[in-house]
């Protein structure tokens, strides 16, 4: 999943205001092998002002109605890219996603932490994908100070009562995306032991997103303070995603993230192979 941020602030420093650039950049991803664009019209960072729905509603909806015709004339870099590519929109807010959606999205990821059906039920109206992301409080507000008691526990906990909220809303439980939430109200310790244990996280049997772009726990680990330096702290944290169960890796660096993925397979026991202490017993 490539990001674009149509945003000028976001904490990467890779957004900008622009239309036309940000339809360059879809066939830019599209070509390093983006399988989703996750399109944002507003920075999570907590240190930013909030901006009105209204001028959301701006940046996001000239980039999703003209997102069909900019990839209808790209091409996939492989037979395993999803093709043509998933446009994934990047909101809270009901009053942005209502419009998005009827324009058209295949996923809305929303990092609101669904508070109440407001967005599930947008989405089991338009016939679209949600994404579940696990976080504490309202959006745009630090959330630092949160400790968790045991942390997996508490996103089981999270996951049950959200999906169980989203099909009361009509949402089919196929149709549902999760998201550990990542640096999301969460201490360093935190987010490394979802890491860990991310697969217990599969008892749900719904696809797994992992936002392991640049993320701070990264910075804490190598004490990088530049989230543009964080790339080889993503690719470790896209490999163990992978070896524990997530099935979306949310990445500003499409291409690294598809040559690392690539890397991968063959690496990778053959099926029906026989382990290497049966062979050596």
């Amino acid at each position: 999943m490539g990001i674009l941020n149509i945003t000028e602030d976001s904490f990467s420093g890779d957004g900008r205001i622009d239309t036309k650039w940000a339809l360059g950049r879809i066939g830019e991803m599209v070509a390093a092998g983006a399988d989703f664009i996750d399109l944002g019209g507003e920075s999570a960072r907590t240190n930013r002002e909030a901006i009105s729905p209204d001028e959301e509603c701006r940046r996001l909806l000239p980039v999703v109605e003209a997102f069909s015709e900019t990839v209808a004339g790209l091409a996939p870099r492989d037979g395993e890219q999803v093709f043509p590519p998933l446009l994934s929109v990047n909101t809270w807010r009901p009053e942005v996603a209502g419009p998005a959606l009827a324009v058209g999205a295949d996923l809305l990821n929303d990092m609101s932490a669904l508070p109440d059906d407001r967005n599930a039920r947008l989405c089991a109206e338009a016939g679209t994908a949600l994404l579940i992301m696990h976080s504490v409080g309202a959006p745009k507000v630090p959330h630092i100070h949160i400790k968790h008691e045991d942390i997996m526990a508490t996103l089981r906990t999270f996951f049950q009562e959200k999906i169980a909220l989203a099909e009361r809303a009509g949402m089919p439980r196929e149709a549902l995306v999760l998201d550990p939430g990542i640096d999301f109200a969460k201490q360093t310790a935190d987010n490394l032991r979802i890491y860990r244990e991310l697969d217990a996280l599969c008892e749900f049997d719904r696809p797994i997103l992992l936002p392991i772009s640049r993320k701070g726990v990264i910075g804490d680990v190598l004490g990088l303070e530049n989230p543009a330096e964080r790339d080889a702290g993503t690719v470790a944290c896209l490999v163990a995603g992978m070896r524990r169960g997530a099935a979306i890796f949310r990445v500003h660096n499409v291409g690294m993230a598809w040559e690392t993925i690539r890397t991968i397979y063959p690496l990778e026991p053959v099926p029906g192979s026989r382990p290497k202490e049966e062979i050596s017993s």
